[in-house]
């Protein structure tokens, strides 16, 4: 028995969780989620205990990895309707910066013309800090969402248009990413 699938997922007082055949809605105050399901995994709901139960049909290889995965996005689809989940992302550069307008944002981040990217549906952008002052102060926003794996996908979409550079650090990173820098060429004196 796969460890994680056969731990039953509890669903917090608030959630709406709705088991159609293979599909699973769950809905909650950050929005509403669906999953299908393979048809070689099984759903229960129980109102009563408040849980919800992911089984398989065999002990196949297929069925014992569809089992732990299938529990653990419907825990996050539990755990994005009711917290959410997102991501910071900090933007190192001298006259570097972040906007938004309407569905888009615009990364100002050293190019001829701003890399505008449209804004997937559910998801939003929060901006800290829109401009970097120098090198040493960075332009700082927030990835946030619902859906774990659409908070994840734009945050990495944005950080593609302009990865760090490792011998200045110029570019988009993660808040949390630490970046091995190098050390730049050193010129011999002539006599």
């Amino acid at each position: 028995m796969s460890r994680i699938g056969k731990k039953p997922v509890p669903v917090p007082a608030g959630v709406k969780v709705e088991v159609n055949g293979n599909q699973v809605s769950i809905g909650g105050s950050g929005g509403t989620l669906t999953l299908n399901v393979r048809a070689e995994i099984a759903v229960q709901y129980d109102a009563q205990a408040g849980r919800i139960v992911v089984t398989r049909q065999s002990d196949q290889r297929l069925h014992r990895a569809l089992h732990g995965t299938t529990r653990a996005l419907i825990a996050n689809m539990i755990q994005g309707v009711t917290q959410g989940f997102a991501r910071s992302l900090k933007i190192f550069g001298t006259g570097y910066g972040i906007s938004v307008k309407g569905q888009e944002i615009s990364l100002s981040v050293g190019f001829a013309k701003p890399a505008v990217l449209p804004i997937p549906p559910g998801v939003a952008i929060e901006i800290k800090t829109p401009n970097t002052r120098g090198n040493e102060i960075p332009a700082e926003f927030t990835v946030r969402g619902p859906d774990k794996w659409a908070v994840g996908q734009f945050a990495a979409a944005i950080r593609q248009v302009r990865p760090p550079e490792p011998y200045l650090g110029k570019g988009i990173r993660y808040a949390e990413e630490q970046i091995k820098r190098k050390v730049g060429k050193a010129f011999a004196s002539g006599g």
